[in-house]
């Protein structure tokens, strides 16, 4: 188990906690901090003082998340591993279930369930696993290409050891879908499974968080991933039978997100309306998929800025945007719940 840490002392002994209190495995546990100037390192060599299963690495210079990251994964040893961030919470009998999942697939490399997001206090976790499912690496990619989305959450992934150091762990290149990539690149390598109607991990949302501002992050976060997908189908995906047509669908994919990302700079009116990002936001769309410039999403789009500039509402009143969001959001829901995969267009 690795932790790496910046400035989330305060957090660390909850997230240490949750991970040995887990029952039927041994756990080994690497706490990497970055240099943190909040007194991190200090939580972190007490704990490893309280507890022989945990290490402490306490850095004296910052080196950023990536090799931090990297670092505590080579520092770690055993048949499977974790990466959790210090901020977040393992679900009880997480770690069991994943590497009970891993011992009966062989050809399965990562293994990832649901985790619940929080604030302040972690809602009551379900505890009764209702079944597995296992994914050929292609179908999987499949799957994530077309909805363009990343359906993972890091704390919920256990990964074989053997496909880890296949993998050389994180790449520096997207240092904000560092994550994104290494899923992408362990289904060429695997199958990938799944722990169904379980929560395995719990996720903090919280202000420093990299991915907290709805539309203003949006270029940055699409961005990251469409450079995550090009790596992958330059370097690990390369070889796919159906690179050429996957590599399509996640870029179109995306192009679609940028575009209800801009849609969304219009919803409270044209007082409101953050015009400049809204075009940056349509013309990525174009860049990543040029037949975006005449699809559904933009005449849309172009009816709202039109609207905008005569002093005009939406299109859709706003009464009739949330009723619609409220239905895409249920059945999105339930195709997550479902599928294990997520769309990254959630516009109303």
């Amino acid at each position: 188990m690795a932790i790496p840490c910046y400035n989330y002392g305060h957090f660390l002994p909850d997230c240490v906690q949750t991970v040995l209190d887990q029952e039927g495995v041994d756990v080994d546990v690497l706490i990497v901090d970055d240099a943190s100037p909040d007194g991190s390192g200090e939580v972190a060599e007490k704990l490893a003082a309280s507890d022989p299963r945990v290490r402490a690495i306490a850095r004296k210079q910052n080196v950023g998340h990536i090799k931090t990251f990297n670092e505590g994964l080579d520092g770690v040893d055993g048949e499977f591993v974790v990466l959790l961030s210090a901020d977040d919470l393992l679900a009880p009998g997480s770690l069991a279930r994943s590497a009970a999942l891993l011992q009966a697939y062989p050809e399965v490399g990562m293994v990832h369930g649901f985790a619940l997001t929080f604030a302040d206090v972690p809602p009551p976790p379900r505890s009764d696993l209702r079944s597995w499912t296992i994914w050929p690496g292609e179908e999987w990619l499949t799957r994530v290409c077309r909805a363009g989305g990343n359906p993972v959450a890091t704390p919920e992934v256990m990964m074989r050891m053997s496909t880890m150091r296949d993998l050389v762990g994180y790449d520096a290149r997207v240092p904000h879908a560092c994550d994104f990539l290494m899923w992408l690149r362990a289904a060429a390598h695997g199958s990938i499974g799944r722990l169904n109607g379980v929560d395995q991990a719990y996720y903090r949302v919280h202000g420093d968080n990299m991915h907290t501002e709805q539309y203003g992050g949006a270029i940055t976060d699409i961005s990251q991933r469409h450079h995550a997908y090009e790596i992958f189908f330059e370097e690990d995906g390369k070889d796919l039978p159906r690179a050429v047509e996957l590599r399509d669908a996640a870029r179109w994919a995306l192009s679609q997100e940028a575009l209800a990302a801009a849609l969304g700079c219009y919803e409270d009116g044209p007082e409101a309306a953050n015009r400049q990002l809204a075009k940056e936001l349509a013309d990525l769309a174009v860049q990543l998929a040029p037949a975006a410039a005449d699809c559904r999403l933009m005449r849309a789009l172009h009816r709202n800025a039109e609207r905008a500039e005569a002093g005009k509402g939406p299109v859709v009143p706003a009464r009739v945007r949330a009723a619609r969001r409220k239905v895409r959001t249920h059945l999105e829901w339930r195709r997550w719940r479902r599928s294990g995969v997520e769309s990254a267009v959630k516009a109303g």
